[in-house]
């Protein structure tokens, strides 16, 4: 069944055209990566798609009766809400019905001597209580518990009103709401942006078994490998497809310009035979006298070959990249940066206590931890913009450090680019816009103030920055935030030449195996250290997660998330109301408890699954055990009445 397509769609603002000849089609069921470059068009894509905005031109043809649902970069909801309220949201439905199911119940309690209006009651209650269980409704609570603790939100997220979030936090509140909404289409833009490693891959398993299709905006590849079964490129305002994931399609990619470019070498090997024939053909019907007809003849019929062969365009065979170069300066000693014993609370939280770690010459560490857990703070410390309450910090000798924030740029917000760039390089006006050009800033780019730059911008200046600079010791937070796929693969080209050491904080899985030799990771307030690629780290740290979590202690990690989402849901689901028919609701809800207890033990006792899944199935049948004896002493507290 396709879900939807389009033909040749066409979509200009103003005098710029975005879109040209976006032709697609897209089946019930796949799981489709959207890439190409930064402004090719690709969120104006997704609001045709959505019906947000509609085409100049072209065909767009939507399955009838599909629920879709889109998640910009930044979700809008009303002010008063709370992160909650906009997860709960999704359950619209299911709440009504659950108040509606709570007023009878208040009504039939008061009802026992009156058979014949207790009875008409009853009837609608029966009627909205089938309604309900149609729509699982008694699992709302549930489901909405293991996608926020899927997706990290906090308790804390959960309580505050949505307008005093981030923009990260909102977008986490926004994804979570989607995935509880159960749509036919889900439409995600950027969806892995502001989650942390675990996070991201929670979302990945419940993306490849969500049942629907999915179509995905990401930069983040290693997101895409694991999702995605197709990927659509869009570039020069027109999309080709691609089957298979990330890689695969990256693979395709290069052999299809490879071929391309063959086939248009080739074509123009023939044109130019062709011209230097007829040039011939017409000198030496010239060269009679009178002038031979017949070879004019022969060269007439070959221009109007000629004429028709349909051109082979150039391809492109790389995007516009930047040109990424590190100056080299002399080495650093040994020992680059180096932590003993550090305690740090920072706004009322202990971030660390006795955390350590030494970085030595030429080592390439990634600094990685749940969001929140301290690790920009830390690099404040080594910087000296933050003391510790307790240990040392400190950078070895002869290290020139050169620092990229995920705030690049945080200075006076009026100050021309090209400005900010000549503080740094101290090189005449003409030199700057040349070597700005290789930042991909050209023309009047280089005069616009800081403050109206994008984010990508702002990286790619402040790169453009570093690239001037003599530095041996990188550190990097965030550093491919805001840029897109082929400039996130020049900046891994430029690292893989730098000579000096690293120390990455990143969410990007791909790059971070691509440039780590090792990790730090920030646990239990202190920092582990495991050598290896990414990969190999993150394999030994799931282990030390299960060993921990198969203790009775670790089972109830995240259990606060879990007890805020019930306390702040826009519904009174746990209230307690002394009538026979919320006994009869209770004991149904036990029920399904205990069918979903009894699925969980079945996928606990398969064969084939991995250590880590066993662990998570035990949690989940923990937690599912523990809303049990819940449901069952409010049931028991109603038999007490």
């Amino acid at each position: 069944m396709i879900i939807v397509a389009t033909q040749q769609l066409q979509k200009s603002y103003g005098a710029d055209p975005v879109l040209q000849d976006i032709t697609l089609e897209i089946k019930a069921g796949e799981r489709v990566g959207i890439v190409g470059p930064n402004g090719a068009g690709k969120t104006t894509l997704f609001k045709l798609l959505a019906g947000i905005e509609g085409p100049d031109s072209g065909e767009l043809f939507r399955a009838k009766g599909t629920i879709w649902a889109y998640l910009p970069q930044t979700p809008q909801y009303p002010a008063e809400w709370t992160g909650a309220d906009v997860v709960a949201s999704a359950f619209a439905d299911v709440i009504k019905l659950q108040e509606q199911m709570r007023e009878l119940e208040q009504q039939m309690g008061l009802l026992y001597e009156n058979e014949q209006e207790l009875n008409r009651l009853m009837l609608r209650y029966q009627k909205l209580q089938d309604e309900f269980e149609q729509l699982d409704g008694y699992q709302w609570e549930t489901k909405m518990t293991q996608v926020t603790q899927g997706l990290g939100v906090r308790s804390e997220l959960l309580a505050t009103p949505f307008a005093q979030l981030s923009g990260g936090e909102k977008t986490k509140a926004g994804l979570a709401k989607l995935l509880c909404q159960q749509s036919d289409v889900l439409l995600l833009d950027e969806p892995t942006n502001h989650l942390d490693v675990e996070s991201m891959e929670w979302l990945e398993e419940f993306l490849k078994n969500y049942q629907g299709t999915i179509l995905i905006i990401s930069h983040d590849r290693y997101f895409l490998d694991a999702v995605v079964t197709s990927v659509y490129h869009v570039d020069g305002g027109e999309a080709e497809f691609y089957i298979g994931n990330y890689s695969a399609f990256a693979t395709e990619r290069e052999e299809r310009l490879l071929r391309q470019f063959a086939a248009y070498q080739e074509q123009q090997k023939q044109i130019k035979k062709m011209k230097e024939t007829i040039k011939r053909l017409k000198e030496w019907g010239n060269r009679s006298n009178p002038p031979n007809e017949a070879f004019h003849r022969r060269a007439k019929s070959m221009e109007k070959a000629l004429a028709r062969i349909e051109r082979i365009e150039r391809p492109k065979m790389e995007a516009d990249r930047m040109g990424l170069q590190f100056m080299k300066t002399d080495r650093s000693g040994q020992d680059v940066l180096k932590a003993t014993g550090v305690q740090k609370t920072f706004g009322g939280k202990q971030l660390f206590a006795d955390a350590s770690f030494l970085l030595r010459f030429r080592e390439r560490k990634a600094l990685l931890g749940p969001n929140g857990c301290g690790k920009s703070t830390l690099i404040r410390m080594l910087l000296g913009e933050l003391e510790p309450d307790a240990g040392t910090l400190k950078i070895g000798s002869s290290v020139k450090v050169g620092y990229l924030s995920q705030q690049a740029l945080e200075g006076d917000q009026n100050q021309r680019l090209i400005d900010v760039f000549r503080e740094v390089a101290r090189v005449t006006e003409p030199e700057a816009r040349h070597l700005l050009a290789r930042f991909m800033f050209y023309g009047e780019q280089v005069f616009k103030r800081t403050g109206q730059l994008s984010g990508g911008e702002r990286m790619r200046l402040r790169l453009a920055q570093m690239m001037h600079q003599e530095i041996n010791l990188l550190i990097l937070d965030e550093p491919t935030n805001h840029l897109d796929i082929e400039a996130r693969e020049t900046l891994e080209e430029a690292l893989a030449d730098f000579h000096g050491s690293l120390f990455i904080i990143s969410h990007d899985r791909y790059f971070l195996q691509k440039m780590a030799d090792g990790v730090f990771w920030v646990e239990n307030k202190r920092l582990v250290h495991d050598v290896g690629s990414y990969e190999e780290a993150r394999e030994k740290q799931k282990q030390r997660i299960a060993a921990r979590a198969s203790k009775p202690e670790e089972i109830e990690r995240k259990q606060p998330a879990v007890k805020q989402v019930q306390e702040t849901a826009v519904t009174n689901a746990t209230a307690k109301r002394p009538n026979p028919y919320k006994l009869a609701e209770l004991e149904q809800k036990i029920a399904s408890l205990e069918e979903r207890k009894g699925e969980l033990t079945a996928l606990l006792q398969s064969e084939g699954a991995e250590y880590e899944q066993l662990v998570a199935w035990q949690q989940s049948i923990d937690q599912v055990q523990q809303e049990i004896e819940v449901t069952f002493s409010a049931w028991m507290e109603l038999q007490e009445q």
